[in-house]
């Protein structure tokens, strides 16, 4: 018996589902946007039903739907329990910061207050999925994911059968900016001799191979590399047992130039050959 392969998009708004739905349209998905839950199944039972079946559709659900929200999390259960549908949820988040900035560069209002978007209103749309982020085989945080990054990301996961993975976030700053808010690690870089100094590299960033030889070769470095990326590891699956399914970990330096920025650089290298998912962002370059 063929199955239906079925996906249920979900998550915060501004996180990335109508990019989600746009790659699922092009994997030849039946899409459908905003649609009540209690429809989900009725949908399903007439798409198998029909002279041509439909064997795969992706479902995008959200805050929209108000009341009909609330009916979806015994539309999940009803579904896994069907022999001929294979179920996944999709799940989309991202930082309170980078929503609220997605907003406001878009000037959409929040669909759950119809009105600004303020970190509190993220907050109340995050206790509302609570549940359903439960639920999710595959969660993916956008917050340092442009839409191809997205997509990218997708297409592993969907395609390989990497739904379980944890996505480590790698971030570098400057101090004399701020911290980043939305950090859960935060790593000082000013312990290394600063390339800032010597005067063929000052103008460089620590993504320039000269700077990256320069930053790495001390042993103090190579020291810090092998410790934290070990720390990472015994940490990732304590993050998973309590559904935590990302980190966002930041590596400071005085300007967020150099050693910081060489550094996040290498940690990230370190952790995607380890075949960890991993997010790269140099804010302050």
């Amino acid at each position: 018996m063929e199955r239906l392969e079925a996906i249920i998009i979900t998550g915060l708004s501004g996180a990335g589902k109508s990019s989600a739905v746009a790659w699922f349209e092009d994997q030849g998905y039946y899409c459908v946007d905003n649609m009540p839950p209690e429809l989900i199944k009725n949908f399903i039972e007439l798409g198998m039903a029909s002279k041509k079946p439909v064997t795969k559709a992706a479902f995008a659900c959200d805050v929209r739907g108000g009341e009909f929200f609330d009916e979806l999390k015994e539309c999940i259960s009803t579904l896994r329990r069907r022999d001929d549908v294979h179920l996944r949820v999709l799940f989309l988040e991202a930082s309170e910061r980078v929503l609220v900035n997605r907003f406001n560069e878009t000037r959409r209002n929040h669909p759950l207050t119809n009105g600004p978007v303020t970190r509190d209103v993220i907050i109340q749309e995050k206790e509302l999925l609570r549940d359903i982020r439960d639920l999710a085989e595959i969660i993916i945080d956008t917050t340092n994911m442009k839409v191809s990054g997205l997509k990218s990301e997708i297409d592993r996961v969907i395609n390989t059968g990497g739904e379980s993975g944890f996505t480590l976030n790698f971030c570098s700053f400057g101090y004399k900016r701020g911290l980043p808010q939305e950090a859960d690690l935060i790593f000082d870089m000013r312990f290394i001799p600063n390339p800032y100094y010597v005067p063929s590299l000052r103008n460089l960033t620590g993504k320039n191979k000269k700077v990256k030889n320069y930053v790495l070769k001390h042993d103090v470095s190579k020291d810090f590399i092998a410790r934290i990326s070990s720390l990472l590891v015994a940490l990732i699956p304590s993050y998973i047992k309590e559904s935590k399914y990302h980190i966002n970990v930041g590596f400071g330096c005085t300007g967020g130039h150099h050693r910081s920025v060489a550094m996040a650089e290498e940690m990230a290298r370190v952790m995607r050959e380890a075949g960890y998912r991993v997010t790269l962002e140099h804010r302050d370059l």
